[in-house]
């Protein structure tokens, strides 16, 4: 028996010795390595243990509260950032503001006044209200440009997360709101701590307490502060600052399977700079004003009073601009733009939408906006200038680009749209991303044939107040860009020529109408728009041009640079079906290669086996 087992192992011994080569063994083992190296993502969750899936817990609590904003971050209208900030996140500072007063949501920050142009006086007191809960957690924010909103998101391991909401009421420039959530799916009670810094280093006796009612007639504790900070200038005038917020708990209970939600509603109201004789008088005032909103708010419900602050949001952002994106290096892209005019209008009031702006005032507001001569009255488009395209990740960077962007906009004939506050800062920023210009009963398209090298959409021009323009710009197939003008709305005929107005005015709809673009000498505007067709007919008398021709069209190595970020991209079919047909011819010489190998050296044992050698 022994020895039948010893010569049955011997034959299965010399099988394998006959019919595997160390190559043949080489290569069997190296796919077999690959396969498990590909296949075993698909097996892990089979032999991953239960703990491991609740330590993932906080992550994918984490992605399930942004999945809702993953679109608009693709189309440029929300910002995401984790902590820590993960790979090829933009570090976009998280601020709130409405003109008023603005706040960065981190750290603490302090609240900011209105200091020249910008929000850069710090008051120090801070409203932000931070919820702690001793477990390891996934923290991450999103800043929400089209509703002015900053979220704040944070997920425990343990099963429990916190969503917060912040802004600066826009039809209420005073108001503050924090919304907070606590969500429990646990099985047990869960404690968290409130913590709130408030304010450093001011009186306690600047400080008091008195209790309102809010819309369900529940009372409610707030604290009353009244206090002074130094004007920035030299004078020896201070800012008199009335604050009212609501009083805090340190700690709350959740329950199991439930949410509990906190409205924290700050008011702030601050004066003039005055006299220090006057503080007195002053206080009593800005603390009445603060009072009496803190007492009209407490009255709405949170879900109208986020409505109408989202609402004007909305309203400001019906005029936008789109480019198409580039792949070419230091490109302008939306991400940037949509940031950088989400920082700008923040920094502005929107005095046709608050409450407490006067009737006169509000006309002329929209007399302001009906009237942009000059605007914009910039040699080149503001697309092309570094200066007003700086980094936004601290509050000094933004308030420098802030800055220099409304410098800009009233030093270049937009003074009487800037002046209507953030409704006529955003006609004025798209007006001058393509140098259009309001001159003498036309809207111009003043920009150079060849920027128009991607795609652009100019939304919502405004017209007067009751008429609102379309333009944008399309690259076609053999690289020349062409012109669509469309009305979104209109009170009257309009009519549209294109460069030289030699051609007769073409009368303009809510279809789009086509146009092409021409050069001329001397470099004239490639667009006019006019709801006067007898001046845009005597328009072709005034502009003297020696030479009108179609614009040529742009080389193929810059059209490939924004659309593959190199000057190589866009080759044509022929040269991507040869390296293809190269790789496949490639990849059937190495499989001709294997199967000789193994099949070549079976025959050569079975030869030697066999005595045929």
């Amino acid at each position: 028996m022994e020895c039948f087992e010893l010569s049955r192992r011997f034959r299965i011994y010399r099988t394998l010795e006959n019919n595997f080569s160390y190559k043949k063994l080489l290569f069997v083992v190296v796919t077999l390595l690959l396969i498990i190296l590909y296949a075993r993502p698909a097996f892990e969750p089979y032999f991953s243990s239960g703990d491991l899936n609740a330590v993932n817990f906080a992550g994918r609590c984490l992605d399930d509260r942004l999945t809702t904003f993953y679109y608009e971050v693709e189309e440029f209208d929300a910002n995401i950032v984790h902590s820590p900030k993960r790979e090829n996140e933009k570090d976009l500072l998280p601020f709130v503001g409405n003109g008023y007063f603005g706040i960065v949501v981190k750290n603490e920050s302090p609240l900011y006044l209105k200091h020249g142009r910008v929000l850069s006086l710090p008051l120090n007191w801070s409203p932000l209200v931070r919820v702690e809960y001793l477990d390891d957690s996934e923290k991450a924010s999103v800043v929400h440009f089209l509703s002015g909103i900053t979220y704040g998101y944070e997920c425990h391991e343990r099963g429990s997360y916190v969503t917060h909401q912040y802004y600066a009421h826009r039809v209420i420039p005073s108001l503050f709101v924090q919304q907070i959530k606590i969500s429990n799916p646990t099985s047990q009670n869960l404690y968290f701590n409130l913590i709130q810094k408030k304010h450093f280093n001011w009186p306690s006796d600047a400080t008091r307490t008195k209790t309102f009612q809010d819309d369900l007639k529940n009372e409610i504790e707030y604290m009353v502060i009244s206090e002074t900070i130094p004007e920035p200038s030299k004078s020896k005038k201070v800012i008199v600052v009335s604050i009212i917020t609501k009083k805090i708990p340190d700690r709350v209970e959740v329950k199991s399977l439930q949410d509990l939600n906190l409205n924290i509603f700050t008011v702030i109201h601050y004066s003039d700079p005055v006299d220090v004789s006057d503080v007195q008088k002053t206080k009593e005032t800005t603390e009445k004003k603060a009072i009496e909103i803190i007492s009209h708010v407490l009255r709405q419900s949170i879900d109208r009073l986020k409505q109408d602050h989202v609402l004007v949001w909305s309203q400001l952002w019906s005029t936008g601009f789109y480019v198409s994106t580039s792949k070419a290096a230091d490109a302008i892209n939306g991400d940037v733009i949509n940031a950088t005019m989400y920082y700008v209008l923040s920094h502005l009031r929107a005095p046709l939408h608050e409450l407490t702006t006067g009737a006169k005032t509000k006309n002329e507001v929209i007399n302001n906006l009906s009237y942009a001569e000059g605007c914009y009255g910039g040699h080149h488009q503001t697309f092309q200038a570094v200066n007003l395209w700086g980094d936004l990740t601290t509050l000094q960077e933004v308030n420098k680009v802030v800055s220099v962007w409304i410098l800009t906009l009233e030093k270049q004939g937009c003074h009487k749209l800037m002046s209507a506050g953030a409704n006529g800062a955003v006609q004025a920023m798209v007006l001058s991303y393509g140098s259009f210009r309001f001159s003498n009963q036309h809207l111009e398209f003043n920009i150079h044939p060849q920027f128009l090298d991607r795609d652009f959409l100019f939304r919502r021009l405004s017209y007067g107040n009751l008429t609102h323009v379309n333009v944008s710009v399309a690259i076609k197939e053999d690289n020349k860009a062409v012109l669509y003008v469309a009305l979104d709305r209109s009170d009257r005929d309009y009519y549209a020529c294109d460069g030289g107005c030699l051609d007769d005015p073409v009368l303009l709809s809510s279809e789009k109408v086509q146009f092409p673009v021409k050069l001329t000498k001397p470099v004239t505007a490639i667009l006019y728009i006019t709801y006067d067709k007898k001046h845009m007919e005597e328009l072709r008398h005034t502009i003297h041009v020696k030479e009108v021709v179609e614009a040529p069209a742009h080389e193929h190595h810059v059209i490939a640079l924004h659309k593959h970020g190199h000057h190589l991209g866009g080759l044509p079919t022929f040269f991507w079906v040869s390296v293809g047909f190269l790789i496949v011819v490639f990849h059937l010489f190495l499989f001709k290669l294997a199967y000789n190998e193994y099949f070549g050296i079976q025959d050569k044992y079975s030869r030697w086996r066999y005595g045929k050698l």
